[in-house]
């Protein structure tokens, strides 16, 4: 069994014992906030769901009521459909990256 080399003078040791505790603290964290990330996880899917599925489907309506009301040479329901499709795939592309930015600005060996 090899001995482990032991810090030549005391600046080293506190080193080194700041950064065992940073290194345990940020683990402690993970533990903690593992039960979250599944709800968390859930929820951001409901909220894209959510953000994308609505202006599609107000698009979509839209749509049918200005063909129906005011039929024309052209699609108002596709032309809306994917005018709303693509608002809805800006606004949760908004709201991921928005977390992801959260996620990422958050220091990692903080406690609450």
């Amino acid at each position: 069994m090899s001995k482990q080399p032991s810090p030549k003078n005391p600046s080293e040791r506190e080193v080194l014992v700041g950064q065992i505790d940073a290194e345990a603290s940020r683990k402690a964290k993970a533990r903690r906030k593992s039960d979250q990330a599944v709800w968390f996880g859930l929820g951001m899917m409901g909220l894209v769901g959510w953000s994308v599925s609505v202006p599609t489907l107000l698009g979509a309506g839209l749509g049918i009521w200005l063909d129906s009301n005011h039929p024309g040479g052209h699609s108002w329901t596709l032309a809306l459909l994917v005018a709303g499709l693509t608002l809805g795939c800006f606004n949760a592309w908004h709201w991921v990256s928005k977390q992801d930015r959260a996620m990422h600005e958050d220091p990692g060996g903080d406690d609450e």
